[in-house]
């Protein structure tokens, strides 16, 4: 019975961390009421002009932009260590192509257990140089990444949140690099 009710916990534990990031990654890319006006008037003025000033403005609030295959952007909005142990790490994925597009299904990464359930963010990782140490996507009882899943063609110009969770680097560790297949790498620093 202890078994029974311990695997019940850690689903509705690895639920509960899944609707935490969602929730996150949404609250951090949707905006609030008074904030829409300036990330469109950005977004506008960066679909329009295609020069690097202008797309450099509006990153200057995020932790990176990674550039990577067809046209793709992922950037990374925040990189929060929370309560409960892990650090999720938000943004959006842009298509900064002419074409619509999908999102690389080699960002799943190579590993057996990620790879049967499909299309994913499963493939990143954060590299700690100082303590030598690299750290993968966290995984829910059957399996599954703790990241954005399933993610649709996206069209020129548009854009889908996402996020991944990690476990969290020993107390002090807040410089780490990120990594993701089929982009660039980019430091990144860890708050909270």
């Amino acid at each position: 019975m202890s078994i029974w009710f311990t695997t019940k916990a850690r689903r509705g534990m690895a639920a509960l961390t899944v609707a935490a990031g969602l929730s996150l990654g949404v609250a951090s890319c949707g905006g609030g009421g008074g904030d829409d006006n300036k990330p469109e008037t950005s977004a506008s003025a960066s679909s329009g002009e295609k020069s690097g000033p202008s797309a450099q403005q509006g990153a200057e609030s995020n932790l990176a932009e990674l550039k990577g295959e067809d046209g793709l952007v992922l950037t990374i909005g925040s990189a929060a260590l929370d309560e409960g142990g892990f650090v999720t790490v938000s943004g959006e994925i842009k298509n900064d192509g002419a074409e619509a597009t999908r999102v690389p299904i080699r960002t799943r990464g190579d590993e057996t257990e990620i790879m049967r359930h499909g299309g994913s963010l499963g493939g990143a990782t954060l590299v700690d140089s100082a303590n030598k140490k690299r750290y993968y996507v966290l995984r829910d009882t059957d399996g599954r990444p703790l990241t954005t899943t399933d993610m649709p063609r996206i069209k020129p110009g548009a854009s889908i949140p996402v996020f991944m969770q990690f476990p969290a680097p020993p107390d002090g560790t807040t410089k780490v690099t990120f990594q993701l297949p089929t982009f660039a790498s980019a430091p990144i620093e860890i708050s909270g």
